[in-house]
């Protein structure tokens, strides 16, 4: 690290050339150049955990912070650089603006697909898995992994990964996302260009008969099954699992979007997201030409994250966020997708962490014994001395009124969180504050608590 020596008040012309540098000319090396759009301390402060760890060639294939490296481009800059995510021309100006000011944070690859709440910043995903010394042939676990961000950056980065959630249609969302970084294309420009067809396929399908949960799991739909009297005929191509989960994905993308917005019809919704979906395989895999042997292999599953299916020390890292419940609920958020799906939303309410209660401080309770649970397996499946990191929130005003004390007398979850990890044999060794955006009502601060597992267990 560069040490900065004190300057004298004295010595006017030291402090006027230490005052003309910015502080990531000071924090890291010359050779490095960062992407645009790094604004926040959490940033640096990870970008500069990366040039400490990672060779110039690490950094080049899978840094996330950085847009050169002694003048080459680096795969993180060339995935996100030009349009970065190809909206309808009806898309809000917010929407416009938030995929442009966050071109190299979120909207870029798959990541920037379907619409759910409470995603991760990939850019920071891809920092957490070099910073904990992840590398390609290695396994990360997401134990939560909702819409999959986790899974997505490790196969870009030849890590292997494997996801667990609870909710079957986050693991259908989860394994079409991370298709389309190997979808072939010419199907999917073929459903494009015969659009009228693949519209009518897709809403018979799912409107006469809906997708039974056993097809569903197996990869959204079984020829076999589909009604002999269906008129319409299947897209080119819709017999391979990776276009059936891709067209699906953007079909009910479209299908919550027009129930959200009536600017303009289903139809024509469906078709400018479907637009979408074809631009982002197209410009990822322009990127991926000819290293797609390096992808690393990603496993999503339904599972319960308090009794995972894996052997004792098997997995090199972790990354999760535990469910904002609190503040949001999921199952709402994504009633359609699962009825379609031929989920019983009311079963799966009854297990998911922080939903299980009939009152707010029951859900409380069962959360923190639900997480004391999710804490022991990750430690039982990570292998000694290594890491697991856990991005939480700060909901010390809701936790207030749910325990009927003041705001300062609550521990955040994050504390409690550290003291359940110490209690299981992992230990903080850092913790890094960021500002939330979009939850600012509910939430403004959360936490990546950084443990590690004890090096003798």
């Amino acid at each position: 690290m560069t040490v900065v020596n004190p300057v004298s008040g004295a010595n006017s012309s030291a402090i006027k050339e230490l005052l003309s540098k910015k502080l990531q000319e000071i924090l890291l090396p010359a050779h490095l150049k960062l992407v645009p759009q790094v604004n926040e301390v959490y940033e640096l402060e990870l970008a500069f955990f990366e040039s400490q760890i990672l060779s110039d060639e690490e950094i080049r294939r899978n840094g996330a912070y950085f847009a050169e490296v002694n003048g080459q481009p680096t795969r993180h800059f060339l995935m996100c650089q030009g349009e970065p995510l190809r909206l309808a021309d009806h898309s809000s100006s917010r929407l416009k603006s938030f995929f442009k000011t966050n071109q190299f944070k979120t909207g870029y690859d798959t990541n920037g697909l379907f619409p759910y709440r409470g995603k991760f910043h990939p850019q920071m995903i891809k920092a957490l898995i070099n910073v904990m010394g992840l590398k390609p042939g290695d396994t990360v676990l997401d134990p939560m992994m909702g819409s999959g961000t986790v899974l997505i950056e490790a196969t870009l980065m030849g890590i292997n990964s494997i996801g667990f959630d609870a909710s079957p249609f986050c693991e259908f969302m989860t394994r079409a996302k991370i298709h389309g970084l190997r979808v072939p294309l010419k199907a999917i420009k073929t459903a494009l260009d015969n659009f009228n067809s693949t519209f009518e396929y897709l809403s018979s399908m799912v409107d006469t008969m809906g997708i039974p949960r056993s097809t569903a799991m197996k990869g959204v739909f079984d020829s076999k099954k589909i009604k002999k009297t269906r008129k319409a005929s299947p897209p080119y191509g819709f017999k391979q699992k990776r276009v059936q989960d891709y067209l699906l994905l953007a079909f009910l993308d479209a299908k919550g979007y027009s129930e959200r917005s009536q600017r303009k019809s289903f139809k024509e919704q469906f078709k400018a997201i479907l637009e979408r979906y074809y631009f982002v395989a197209e410009k990822i895999q322009t990127v991926l030409n000819g290293f797609q042997g390096e992808l690393g292999e990603a496993k999503p599953r339904q599972a319960d994250a308090r009794k995972m299916p894996l052997p004792d020390s098997s997995i090199d890292g972790i990354i999760f966020s535990p469910p904002y419940s609190f503040a949001i609920d999921y199952l709402e958020n994504d009633a359609y997708h699962l009825k379609t799906l031929g989920v019983d939303i009311q079963k799966l309410s009854s297990i998911m962490v922080g939903l299980r209660g009939r009152n707010q401080k029951t859900k409380y309770e069962n959360y923190i014994q639900d997480m004391t649970r999710i804490i022991s397996e990750c430690s039982r499946v990570l292998k000694p001395g290594k890491m697991c990191s856990i991005v939480v929130g700060t909901n010390n005003n809701q936790l207030s009124h749910i325990l009927k004390v003041s705001p300062e007398e609550v521990k955040g979850i994050d504390e409690q969180l550290i003291e359940i990890a110490k209690n299981h044999n992992m230990n903080l060794i850092r913790k890094i504050e960021r500002q939330i955006t979009g939850m600012a009502n509910t939430m403004r601060i959360e936490f990546i608590v950084m443990l590690q597992k004890n090096p003798l267990s």
